[in-house]
């Protein structure tokens, strides 16, 4: 089985471009961040913004989790709801980075990302896939963009969902989620070793298209890899 591993900072296009070259290339799309995202949301149901590591590490357990594949999409479920939609909101995206930093919340969601990656074809994206969750990826990408650009992408990603923000603020959370991401004790977010550099400043999305479609398979061929 052929694993694509794409890390980067939140609001770099990960998971639109990953979607959309998975599609292309007949790969199974795992959003690693979905999950961790999930998670978050649980966590403030539960204990509100105010969450501590000891509430984290003792409710994980009790998350139940499910993802699939439908019509090409994936779903993440909840406790049997279908909560796609509700984690892509700016704070279950702190949540998210606050929940991730738990090693107990890691290691619950590390085998069901490994699992999937030995049973399929995968192109993964996260912060942590070419570092820790699939280290022997064949393609390892560092995709990332200046903290204004991704906070622009973002806040009109957010606009059109019709959430009322201010740029100002996205922006401010982006800085806050890169430093809470690069700062963590566990799993930092950082290039893996070997890793291939992307960055999308300025770009539109199909030259991002462009670029990271050819990266991978550029690397794919120098490998010899059928796909």
């Amino acid at each position: 089985m052929i694993s694509i591993a794409i890390d980067g900072p939140a609001g770099a296009g990960k998971s639109t471009l990953s979607k959309r070259i998975a599609s292309e290339l007949g790969f199974l799309y795992i959003d690693t961040g979905a999950l961790y995202r999930t998670v978050g949301l649980f966590m403030l149901s539960k204990f509100g913004t105010g969450m501590t590591a000891e509430q984290i590490d003792g409710a994980i357990n009790e998350c139940k989790i499910a993802m699939s594949i439908e019509n090409g999409k994936q779903k993440i479920y909840l406790d049997g709801e279908d909560v796609s939609d509700k984690i892509r909101t700016p704070e279950v995206s702190m949540a998210a980075s606050t929940v991730s930093a738990r090693p107990a919340v890691r290691a619950y969601l590390l085998e069901l990302q490994r699992k999937t990656a030995r049973e399929n074809n995968v192109l993964m994206d996260g912060r942590d896939i070419g570092t820790v969750v699939l280290p022997d990826a064949q393609v390892k990408i560092f995709l990332t963009a200046s903290p204004e650009d991704r906070a622009k992408r973002r806040y009109h990603e957010l606009e059109q969902k019709g959430l009322q923000v201010s740029y100002e603020d996205v922006l401010r959370e982006v800085i806050q989620r890169d430093a809470q991401d690069s700062n963590r004790a566990i799993a930092p977010l950082k290039p893996a070793e070997g890793a291939l550099l992307l960055d999308t400043t300025g770009n539109s999305f199909e030259k991002s298209l462009y670029q990271l479609k050819k990266l991978i398979t550029d690397r794919l061929d120098a490998l010899g890899l059928q796909y």
